[in-house]
């Protein structure tokens, strides 16, 4: 059976188990990011998913809105996050009203937008959320990675997930659209007493680093660092201090861009 919703994101419970951040390095990254670059304290988490990175920089002061389009997610964030604001809403197409001094968009929601006119909408929306100077911080997939490395297409990926006493098995392919500029993924759920396996279907746009500076330049902004390693899901993971590598050939791409008049 096909599925268009999430098996993850509709619970986010199960969501964390799978993708655990238990020393909140993504938080903590961005966190790494805005004291080297200057962001101030009003931050949009586009696509902030269970709230967790919300948790962490509310700790340190900031004054987080995050926006998620799976009600699910904003549920469990607002319930785990009360000091924080969360808000339904499709990213390529929000209106909240309010002006932040940062945007971040991390684990490859940038990514979400498939086509041209999605990127140049969501940066839009972006820019007009930014105060003059505002910084956007992203962290996605790679396209350059895939240049001649098959590593990730290489055949599915199974894995086993116990959680609350049930055991949940993932199969996991992707593959490239080249047509579309499109990583696609379909991942098939299984677990004891569901009666047939739940098949799901998403894609992730690959974008190739020069082909980002010359989308951001083109909505406004002005790309401060764009680099590789090392990020909250390299490997070896992001350390406070590390150096900035800009090969850009690696798996994941950081980006860190202000807005310009």
């Amino acid at each position: 059976m096909s599925h268009d919703a999430n098996f993850l994101t509709d619970n986010p419970e199960l969501y964390e188990a799978q993708f655990p951040d238990a020393d909140r390095l993504a938080a903590r990254f961005v966190l790494d990011m805005l004291g080297r670059f200057g962001g101030g304290r009003e931050l949009l988490d586009v696509g902030c998913g269970t709230g967790r990175d919300a948790a962490c920089w509310t700790q340190h002061g900031y004054d987080v809105t995050g926006l998620d389009n799976s009600p699910r997610m904003v549920e469990h964030a607002a319930a785990r996050c009360r000091e924080a604001g969360f808000i339904v809403a499709d990213m390529r197409e929000f209106d909240l009203g309010a002006v932040f001094d940062v945007v971040t968009c991390l684990d490859s929601a940038f990514l979400y937008c498939h086509s041209n006119a999605e990127l140049d909408s969501f940066l839009d929306h972006c820019r007009r959320h930014l105060r003059p100077g505002g910084l956007l911080v992203a962290e996605m997939r790679n396209g350059a990675f895939f240049l001649g490395n098959t590593e990730l297409l290489d055949g599915p990926r199974e894995r086993t997930l116990s959680w609350e006493g049930v055991s949940y098995h993932s199969s996991t392919r992707l593959w490239i659209d080249h047509a579309e500029q499109l990583l696609r993924r379909e991942r098939i759920w299984d677990w004891p007493g569901n009666p047939w396996p739940l098949t799901q279907r998403s894609a992730w746009r690959l974008l190739f680093p020069q082909e980002l500076r010359h989308v951001l330049e083109h909505a406004g902004f002005e790309v401060l660092a764009l680099f590789d390693e090392p990020g909250p899901r390299t490997e070896p993971a992001w350390q406070p201090g590390a150096e900035l590598r800009d090969g850009l050939a690696g798996d994941r791409l950081h980006l860190i861009a202000r807005t310009v008049p």
